[in-house]
């Protein structure tokens, strides 16, 4: 009787793990935010979402917008020059690399559109590039292809494996002295230089 009361007086302890890992977990989270962001002292975008986490643990470290986005850019003048919408949308602040997801759409000043599932938008290169199928339409022209890369004003851009229509005005010559366009690629001389294709990309992050 005497062990048997000792016993009962010693308890076990139960414990389990935690629910989240602890870098799993935001240092701050928003709801209904309608901000401005600034770069080098001058207001650059607007951002509108239903819900904004801030999570430094993670490597690297992101914002992350897992309800929607709707940001629009400006210029010097704060004058809209385009207007990005996304279903899920991850910021990696120290690389300055946006990777937009689900339903992403694009439209400029000057009448642009451009729609895929995927959209890669680096700030230290200033360009624009997707893995996925996506479409481009402007005034002149419709086109889609499985690659795309632009500058970030969309005034100069690539797409390969492509097909669309072109008005008249759009077709060029070819110069014996210039680079023969591939079969499956469009190049457009009236926006400038075209970018070339890169081999390596940044994975899809949690």
């Amino acid at each position: 009787m005497v062990l048997s009361f000792i016993a009962c007086n010693n308890p076990k302890e139960h414990t389990a793990p935690a629910i989240y890992a602890r870098d799993s977990v935001a240092m701050m989270t928003s709801y209904g935010v309608n901000t401005l962001i600034s770069d080098s002292g001058v207001m650059k975008y607007r951002i509108v979402t239903e819900r904004w986490e801030v999570n430094e643990n993670l490597n690297p470290k992101r914002w992350i917008f897992r309800r929607g986005l709707f940001l629009e850019q400006f210029d010097e003048k704060f004058h809209v020059e385009a207007y990005i919408q996304a279903d899920t949308a991850f910021c990696f602040t120290e690389q300055n690399l946006w990777h937009l997801i689900g339903n992403v759409r694009v439209r400029t000043i000057d009448g642009l559109r451009y729609s895929s599932e995927e959209l890669y938008w680096d700030q230290n290169k200033h360009e624009l590039y997707s893995y996925k199928f996506s479409r481009l339409v402007t005034p002149e022209r419709e086109m889609e292809g499985s690659y795309f890369r632009s500058d970030e004003q969309l005034r100069r851009y690539f797409i390969t494996n492509s097909k669309g229509s072109f008005m008249q005005s759009d077709m060029f010559k070819e110069d014996t002295t210039s680079h023969k366009a591939s079969s499956d690629s469009v190049v457009v001389p009236k926006r400038g230089m075209t970018m070339p294709h890169r081999k390596t990309h940044p994975q899809p992050l949690p």
